[in-house]
């Protein structure tokens, strides 16, 4: 079939639960022009190269098609992650520094705790229930409830947090039939009243820091100066919204996956020490984020004797690149004790997930509670019904009987 369709073909429902054939075509042309103009580049070593390369310019400002995702936020400035060096550099060190390593090493660690009495308080909900749904049981309210509180999101107000990331989930992932300009509307909607909620909560403990993000954020002053509350307000809504999509697929991606390998399921049960390594398997095996759509070069380039022009959008699609049998040994094979495993799940580069700690202990801590409660747990219907995105790909659903 002709490979300047592949995004069609890709972005297509029907093949939302098993894109990887399409990938795999895609990795014999390396690189693929689309009739929109576009460049997909699905071989791992091309898409390192590219995620490294300083011409690669991930501000939508210098795009020349729209986002394959609304992901604009009215009112507020672009996030770190829509920007380019230098000022992609600052505001990553600003909010890195309360987040983790070298300033807040302990940060996400000493977040294991209530990390785990929050899945354990949402298994407790499945009792005497014969079928429970993993993604709006589980899944979905887990690493919102932890984001908000990370944040230091007062309990009573954790509610509001989840009706606004509904609707913005929504807005990212309408169902058919369904307006999406309308639901677009409501999420930037959503998003400017989070970033608003966020401003006057950090403001309000402008000197009078506690132990949570938003208190740093005000009160800490490093070299760099501090985020200015536009900027606080876009890194927080940043973080709730990127932290809470990646989190959600790859908890659920992995339970559908270890479902589907119920031998590498029982061995986990066995052996609960290898949780952390066979979410890295996850991570390539069924990455929570497909495609980085898009990046634009700087400059005219060649990538695998294809030309790329200036300007023109490159979607790099990562998933493709976690299966390229060139990097990986016996890459469509689950292999939860797979070693030299540096895929693309988080990304790779100066953009590498700013969350990605935080998604790999929720994760483990996740699928750990998971498979320790529930005895027998069984698919439903195989495969569930996929979420409308090609980009954040997932069930909308995991029905499972116990």
């Amino acid at each position: 079939m002709a490979a300047d369709t592949l995004l069609h073909r890709i972005t297509d429902y029907a093949n939302r639960a098993d894109p990887y054939p399409l990938y795999a075509e895609l990795r014999e042309s390396k690189v693929a022009r689309q009739d929109d103009g576009s460049y997909l580049v699905g071989t791992y070593h091309d898409i390192a190269a590219l995620l490294h390369d300083p011409r690669i310019s991930s501000d939508r400002r210098n795009r020349t098609v729209p986002d394959l995702i609304d992901t604009a936020d009215e009112g507020l400035p672009p996030s770190f992650i829509a920007v380019d060096d230098p000022e992609h550099d600052r505001l990553r060190r600003l909010a890195m520094r309360p987040f983790g390593p070298p300033h807040t090493p302990g940060r996400i660690d000493g977040m294991y705790e209530a990390i785990t009495q929050v899945a354990e308080d949402l298994i407790a909900g499945f009792q005497g229930r014969d079928r429970i749904d993993i993604v709006d049981d589980f899944a979905y309210p887990l690493p919102v409830t932890v984001i908000c509180r990370l944040l230091g999101v007062p309990r009573d107000d954790e509610p509001r947090f989840h009706a606004w990331s509904n609707t913005i989930v929504e807005s990212l992932d309408p169902s058919p039939g369904q307006n999406p300009e309308e639901h677009r509307h409501a999420g930037r909607e959503a998003r400017r009243a989070m970033g608003l909620y966020l401003g006057e909560l950090a403001e309000g403990r402008r000197g009078h820091p506690s132990d949570d993000l938003l208190s740093a954020f005000v009160n800490d002053d490093g070299p760099d100066g501090r985020l200015t509350r536009p900027e606080l307000m876009t890194t927080a809504v940043l973080l709730l919204i990127a932290g809470h999509e990646t989190t959600v697929n790859l908890i659920t991606n992995g339970m559908l996956t270890l479902l589907r390998h119920p031998e590498e399921l029982e061995r986990l049960r066995g052996a609960p020490e290898l949780m952390p390594r066979a979410v890295e398997e996850l991570l390539r095996y069924e990455p929570p984020v497909q495609m980085l759509p898009q990046r634009t070069p700087l400059a005219d380039l060649e990538v695998s004797g294809t030309a790329v022009p200036r300007g023109a959008p490159l979607i790099l699609m990562l998933a493709s690149g976690n299966r390229d049998p060139v990097r990986f040994r016996d890459p469509d094979r689950f292999d939860p004790t797979r070693e030299d495993n540096r895929h693309f799940g988080f990304g790779s580069g100066i953009h590498n997930c700013f969350g990605a700690p935080l998604a790999r202990l929720e994760t483990q801590i996740a699928l750990h509670a998971l498979l320790r409660h529930l005895d027998r747990p069984r698919l439903v219907e195989d495969p569930p019904p996929y979420r409308s995105s090609p980009v954040l790909r997932g069930p909308r659903h995991l029905p499972i009987e116990r």
